[in-house]
């Protein structure tokens, strides 16, 4: 199965040349590591910057540059920061190709769950709520269960939603999936992880139709 870096790697396939890209908290900010060669993509980040780079290298850090999960970051050339209100007018103005996004669950419809676990403190769901409504193209980064074993992707999400029947696409460490009007239709495997294994792993509907072929990393 792939570990965070490797679901990085294989959403990074997905970039096109010439999208601008909002990269959400967790998973999906790895991704501006492994930008195809070759590719044009602009990444921006809600808090107020267009044009991320990669991380930055250790003892060089900008501390004044971060991007929406106060991590620092590098800006490439001809980046562009300003305030969150012009960010916030990119994204309900739909100006974004592409939004890649962490989750704690997803249901079988499309709807995500990523902001609140019930009796934990947390500040509000932010930019995602935009970002869902506003997107037409939403990638899930996430892990296929939990630390305990259980589904994350499932018929009906228990966690309060996010955003409803929006997510187009999912990467877990176990597969690559398309949310469907039947469900979760397979279209990859993780190296060395089988359809029984990605069965047994998913509670919500899971279309599976001819050989699933294994991820290129």
């Amino acid at each position: 199965m792939l570990d965070k870096t490797g679901i990085a790697k294989r959403i990074a396939q997905e970039l096109q040349d010439g999208w601008y890209v909002n990269l959400g908290i967790g998973i999906p900010t790895l991704i501006a590591n492994y930008v195809p060669e070759g590719l044009n993509v602009v990444f921006q980040s809600e808090n107020g910057i267009l044009g991320m780079g990669p991380f930055p290298i250790d003892g060089e850090e900008d501390a004044d540059l971060i991007n929406a999960g106060k991590q620092t970051i590098t800006a490439l050339p001809g980046a562009a920061i300003f305030d969150s209100a012009m960010s916030f007018a990119m994204i309900r103005g739909k100006h974004i190709q592409l939004t890649v996004l962490g989750a704690m669950e997803v249901s079988d419809s499309g709807d995500i769950a990523n902001w609140k676990i019930p009796g934990k403190m947390v500040k509000g769901m932010g930019g995602a709520m935009d970002l869902v409504a506003s997107s037409d193209n939403i990638i899930v980064a996430m892990m296929h269960t939990n630390r305990k074993g259980h589904s994350k992707l499932l018929k009906q999400c228990s966690l309060p939603l996010t955003g409803v029947k929006c997510v187009k696409k999912i990467v877990t460490n176990l597969a690559v999936l398309d949310v469907t009007d039947q469900g979760f239709r397979l279209l990859e495997r993780a190296p060395g992880v089988s359809v029984e294994d990605i069965q047994a792993a998913t509670e919500g509907r899971l279309v599976i139709e001819g050989d699933i072929p294994e991820m290129k990393i």
